[in-house]
């Protein structure tokens, strides 16, 4: 079979069950068929160190973040996050530059030449092929964002150096559970034999199940919460300032109070790291990938600033706890009077989430065009048991359309709810 980049993404897709598109019927767990395809490529994930990084929320700035540190120290390194928000290609990069569509398209043919008879999903074989093109790479490092959970993602099949596990809330529950602690688990599942683990925050239970599980395996822990490398922070026109333990004042490039606790995590990593004997010796090697992590990595949608006038924000998180924090910078911002653009998935528990919404702001309720969006008549009548109204509109683009209609010069505008509302966001 011999394709062209566009038929193989097509393939990619559109034959393949994908979590991101299906939902729950693209839920596939287990480790056999990833294991299957590494071995088949030649266990390329072992020709690099690596380092993995799960949570509910924070796991991609972290993410990007580490990465960029990396890159800055003067390492080759690789990142494989997800979902993407528009290219396929997001999702693989190396020192910040996606991989070329020859290699996307290359990979693919040299897995329909090994005959195999298996059924991969879209992530197993997007996590192959990533692990492949590092080695290709030749990468020094490998930065690893978990998909989804931990113990049985597709990514669990790698031994890093450092595991990170940000933080814990309710978040996909068909899958991976309906408390916190049964959530906890199975992130914990990434925390390997002797391998050191940092955790962002946790509390009460679910900070006694990745004590006893590191524990178990003799894995040395350290929880970022209780080892402060920010010693202050605010977010200020888009952007955070952080007065940290062992680099001054940082200005990190993403916005938002939250990316505070995100980068008490990286640093308490990247303690953790050149503990492991990895050379970051360099301040301006942090003050950099801070300032320019958006530039550097590619890294996009998070408290993204659109426009200033009226300020318009877009923002990726889409579930109780992210929402927390949205809502909390929210109340945070000046503005005489609050927009908000909002289209969730289906499959998610919003009730929740809608109870938190400002009740004197303005709705646009809206859906993305993928079959997993939740209808912009149900989040409607949804809102409205809430006791909060607002329009429906039949796009992404009508609902900003409308709202910056609307919206007057000292206004704010907040888009988000789900990745897929952001995309199209982005890509108009």
């Amino acid at each position: 079979m011999t394709m062209n980049y566009n038929d193989t993404i097509k393939f990619l897709f559109s034959q393949l069950p994908m979590f991101e598109r299906q939902g729950g019927e693209a839920y596939k767990p287990g480790l056999q068929t990833s294991n299957d395809l590494d071995r088949m490529f030649g266990t390329p994930h072992k020709a690099y160190k690596c380092i993995h990084i799960a949570g509910t929320n924070g796991k991609g700035s972290c993410s990007h973040l580490l990465a960029t540190i990396l890159q800055q120290s003067g390492y080759k390194v690789g990142l494989y996050t997800s979902p993407h928000i528009i290219d396929f290609r997001e999702r693989i990069r190396v020192n910040g530059e996606k991989i070329t569509q020859e290699k996307v398209v290359d990979f693919m043919q040299r897995y329909f030449n090994t005959g195999y008879q298996g059924h991969p999903t879209f992530f197993e074989l997007t996590s192959t092929m990533a692990f492949d093109y590092f080695k290709q790479c030749k990468v020094d490092y490998a930065v690893i964002e978990v998909g989804l959970g931990g113990r049985l993602d597709s990514t669990n099949i790698i031994k890093p150096m450092l595991s990170i596990i940000t933080n814990i809330s309710l978040d996909h529950t068909q899958f991976l559970g309906d408390t916190l602690t049964e959530i906890a688990g199975e992130k914990a599942g990434i925390i390997k034999e002797g391998v050191p683990v940092v955790i962002g925050e946790a509390e009460g239970e679910v900070r006694k199940v990745f004590e006893q599980k590191a524990t178990q395996l003799h894995s040395p822990i350290i929880f970022a919460q209780d080892n402060a490398q920010v010693l202050d922070g605010k977010s200020v026109d888009g952007h955070t300032i952080l007065m940290t333990k062992h680099y001054g004042q940082l200005i990190d490039e993403l916005g938002g109070t939250y990316q505070i606790k995100n980068a008490n995590t990286v640093l308490t990593a990247v303690e953790s790291l050149k503990a492991l004997g990895v050379k970051i010796e360099q301040t301006s090697a942090v003050s950099n990938a801070f300032e320019r992590v958006c530039e550097l990595s590619g890294f996009m949608g998070r408290w993204q600033q659109l426009a200033k006038c009226p300020l318009t924000v877009c923002d990726s998180g889409h579930n109780i706890g992210a929402f927390q924090h949205i809502i909390e910078q929210l109340n945070k911002e000046k503005h005489e009077t609050l927009h908000m653009v909002l289209g969730f998935m289906k499959d998610k528990n919003i009730d929740e989430i809608i109870a938190m919404l400002p009740k004197h702001a303005k709705y646009y309720f809206t859906n993305a065009h993928t079959p997993r969006a939740l209808h912009a008549a149900e989040l409607n009548d949804k809102a409205t048991a809430h006791g909060i109204k607002g329009n429906c509109y039949d796009s992404v683009a009508h609902a900003i359309e409308a709202a910056r209609a609307m919206a007057k010069e000292n206004d704010m505008i907040y888009i988000g709810g789900s990745m897929y509302v952001l995309a199209e966001a982005l890509e108009k």
